[in-house]
């Protein structure tokens, strides 16, 4: 199986970026604890990030028959992007959204996803550990709907 890891913009800024919300680990660092999981579960993760909404779309584009799932950070695009929420809806691929907070619990404007409806499933609120739950999520979906 090949899962492509997807992450929008600003999540380049982890370790860095308001730390008190995402603390103090960095993508890398994530990427590459999530790649030793996926090995051990004879996944091969692809990992990309992206500041730039167009070449998010590409990707996901691209993930048909190339990929078996998607696991996707959107980050602020997630409120805003009505395009990431087409491209998603027009590939066979399926995407599990995920974020490090619980967009639920923040400003009313990070409340509503547009993505979520044409997602499998979304979760948030677990810090790093969000992107270990959303791979497992994908696994199990596809191991049951295969």
């Amino acid at each position: 199986m090949k899962f492509l890891l997807l992450n929008g913009p600003n999540l380049n800024m982890l370790g860095t970026r308001e730390p008190e919300k995402y603390g103090t680990i960095t993508l890398e660092y994530i990427e590459k604890n999530l790649k030793e999981v996926a090995k051990q579960n004879n996944v091969e993760l692809f990992c990309y990030q992206s500041n730039h909404e167009g070449d998010l779309i590409d990707k996901i584009q691209a993930s048909n028959g190339n990929f078996d799932g998607i696991i996707f950070n959107a980050g602020g695009y997630t409120h805003t992007s009505v395009a990431l929420r087409d491209a998603i809806a027009s590939v066979n691929t399926p995407v599990v959204e995920i974020h490090m907070t619980n967009i639920h619990a923040r400003e009313e404007f990070r409340h509503n996803s547009l993505i979520s409806p044409v997602c499998i499933g979304q979760i948030c609120g677990f810090g790093e550990n969000s992107y270990k739950l959303g791979f497992y999520a994908l696994l199990e979906y596809l191991k049951n709907n295969n």
